[in-house]
C-alpha cells in the first residue's frame, strides 16, 4: 500500500519510484506522487551525475530549468516534494529565490557545494536550506542526503506549526481575555461568569471562541460613543 505519511514518503521515495526533475542550477524538487523534484546547477556542473545516480535509485527526472529565476514557476506548475542545488557556490540571486519558495512554498532543499566558507553556508540556511553539503557529491551519498533533508524539513515544519499554534492561542486568549472584559462591564459579572457566557455564545452560535469575541470587540466598537471633538 501506498505511504501516505510525510516522513514515511521520503523514506520510501526509492521504493515507490518517485519522479525527479533535475535543473541545470542549484535546485532539485522531489514530487508528492512519487516524484523528485528538481536540481538546479549554479556553476558546478554536475547534473548529469545527479541525474543518473537519482534514475539508478528509482527515480524519473521530470523537467531540467537553467535559471534560479525559473524556479517558482517550475515548483508551482511541477509541485516538486524536494529542490537539489548544484552549485560552485550558491549566488545571491540563488539564495534569494530559494528564500521565496521557502516562504511561498516550501520544500526540503540539498546544497551540494564546493565553496567552504561560512557565509554562503549561513546564507543558504537562512534561505530555508535542509542539508548544505560541501565537496561531497559522491553517488553513494546521494540517498542518505536526500533522506537526512526530508526527515529535516519534516521536522522543521513540525516546530514551525507548533510556534504558530502557540502563537494563535496566545491572540486568541488576548482576544477572549478583552471581550470578557467588555462582558464584565456591561453585565456586572464576574470573569468566571463572563467566561461561562462566551464559551456558551460561541457554542450557540457554532462559531469559535476568537470569533465571538471578536464580535463583540467589533459590537463595542460600533456602540461605543464618539470621541469629544
Amino acid at each position: 500500500p501506498a505511504c501516505r505519511a510525510a516522513w514515511c514518503r521520503g523514506f520510501q521515495a526509492a521504493a515507490a519510484g518517485w519522479k525527479i526533475v533535475e535543473f541545470p542550477v542549484p535546485l532539485v524538487y522531489l514530487e508528492e506522487e512519487r516524484s523528485f523534484g528538481g536540481s538546479l546547477d549554479d556553476g558546478a556542473r554536475r547534473v548529469g551525475l545527479l541525474q543518473r545516480e537519482l534514475i539508478q535509485l528509482g527515480h524519473d527526472v521530470v523537467a531540467i530549468v537553467d535559471a534560479a529565476v525559473a524556479l517558482h514557476d517550475a515548483v508551482l506548475r511541477l509541485q516538486p516534494d524536494l529542490v537539489i542545488v548544484d552549485a560552485n557556490s550558491p549566488t545571491r540571486d540563488t539564495l534569494e529565490h530559494l528564500a521565496t519558495l521557502s516562504a511561498q512554498h516550501p520544500r526540503p532543499v540539498v546544497v551540494f557545494a564546493e565553496d567552504e566558507a561560512d557565509d554562503p553556508m549561513r546564507r543558504a540556511v537562512a534561505a530555508g536550506v535542509s542539508a548544505y553539503v560541501i565537496a561531497g557529491l559522491q553517488a553513494h551519498r546521494l540517498e542518505p542526503v536526500l533522506r537526512v533533508a526530508i526527515a529535516r524539513f519534516e521536522q522543521d515544519s513540525a516546530l514551525r506549526r507548533q510556534l504558530q499554534a502557540a502563537r494563535d492561542a496566545l491572540d486568541t486568549r488576548r482576544l477572549a481575555d478583552r471581550a470578557k472584559a467588555i462582558l464584565m462591564r456591561s453585565r456586572g459579572i464576574g470573569e468566571d461568569e463572563a467566561h461561562r457566557l462566551l464559551r456558551k455564545l460561541a457554542m450557540d452560535r457554532g462559531l469559535k471562541l476568537e470569533q465571538v469575541a471578536q464580535q463583540i470587540l467589533d459590537a463595542a466598537e460600533l456602540l461605543a460613543p464618539p470621541a469629544p471633538g
